[in-house]
């Protein structure tokens, strides 16, 4: 099963796991800790948990440096918001080696990140991130197993969105450089970035469309957009406001439109809507696509969502839309009483008469 041998005043030991002999020195002088080590490891082997010298070594930086490295490679539009996971992890795992990060550790990470008042979704984020740095070092080889990761329930799916008088109200309040740019994401539906990325190169204002590159859409698969109406005027604006020195539509004295959240925030207040996101902006393109009768392949087609089930929460039912709802019942029920007699029975059924109301 095993042996013990010396090599100078170090004792190491030798033992089998699947055919193949592992040495490994005890890093001590002394033959009991080695005997204890020896017997630790043909422990391992005979229960299954054996993970090997090289896995012991494995860090949590290891995985860290693993994960950006494929984000890098498969050139992933989320290296930020990786790099922010990362840091989160890394206050809590970064002094362990991967085989101490058990189903255990990683359920006290998500308790610590909610005690520090981490959403539910944030979390699983971060979760997922780890999930991935375990799953690249086994595919690498430096690992053989990696934990169960359990995910939590996410009860704070967000759910804007802005009335067209609400949207007037804000477009009113924001920088000049912005109206534009945020009234397409208001029309369009597209994704913040995929706005901040287009260029010149991309729109065909003779053929009235605009293509969307798949290398700058989130889902990796370009689509395309139509112009007319208002659409259609936004960028005939900007393209009399073109700068040969600048390849984007959309700028900001011909530099990218950068992080705008302080303008956006002031503008929310300013118009009295509290709290709102950018983001609400593509979900409440999607229903008034819907509201509008546009089929939902061809919204979808549009938006460029690929999953009708992400579609489905875009699609909002607001109050208003339940408040119709309502009213269209209330009206179907009356027309139904003016239709038709309710006839009560008698209390006399024997007399086989019936009065009527």
């Amino acid at each position: 099963m095993g042996r013990i041998f010396r090599r100078g005043a170090i004792y190491w030991i030798a033992y089998y796991h699947r055919g193949k002999e592992y040495r490994e020195s005890s890093h001590s002088e002394s033959e009991k800790e080695a005997r204890q080590l020896l017997k630790k490891r043909i422990g391992e082997v005979g229960t299954g948990r054996f993970t090997g010298i090289r896995e012991e070594r494995v860090t949590f930086e290891d995985f860290a440096k693993g994960l950006l490295i494929d984000y890098q490679v498969n050139r992933r539009r989320s290296l930020r918001s990786a790099r922010l996971s990362i840091s989160h992890l890394r206050r809590f795992f970064g002094l362990e080696l991967a085989i101490d990060i058990t189903t255990d550790r990683v359920k006290a990470y998500a308790r610590s990140r909610q005690q520090e008042g981490a959403a539910n979704a944030s979390i699983n984020r971060e979760l997922a991130a780890l999930k991935r740095m375990f799953s690249l070092a086994v595919q690498d080889g430096r690992l053989s197993t990696m934990p169960f990761i359990p995910t939590l329930e996410e009860d704070n799916v967000r759910q804007g969105f802005i009335d067209h008088g609400a949207f007037v109200a804000l477009r009113q309040n924001l920088p000049e450089y912005l109206k534009d740019p945020l009234t397409f994401l208001y029309l369009s539906g597209w994704r913040l970035g995929e706005m901040k990325a287009l260029e010149w190169r991309d729109v065909d204002i003779a053929g009235k469309v605009v293509h969307l590159r798949p290398e700058t859409s989130k889902n990796k698969d370009g689509r395309v957009l139509p112009l007319s109406g208002e659409l259609l005027e936004i960028i005939e604006c900007a393209h009399a406001k073109r700068r040969l020195d600048c390849p984007y539509v959309f700028h900001r004295s011909g530099e990218p439109i950068g992080d705008f959240r302080k303008a956006w925030s002031n503008a929310c207040k300013a118009s009295g809507l509290g709290r709102i996101l950018v983001h609400d902006l593509r979900r409440t393109a999607v229903r008034n696509m819907v509201r509008a009768g546009i089929p939902d392949r061809i919204a979808m087609a549009l938006s460029g969502h690929k999953t009708r089930s992400v579609f489905d929460r875009y699609n909002i039912v607001s109050e208003a839309d339940l408040e119709q709802a309502t009213e269209r019942l209330q009206s179907h029920l009356a027309t139904q009483r003016t239709q038709s007699k309710i006839v009560a029975i008698s209390a006399d059924q024997d007399s086989g008469q019936e009065s009527k109301i």
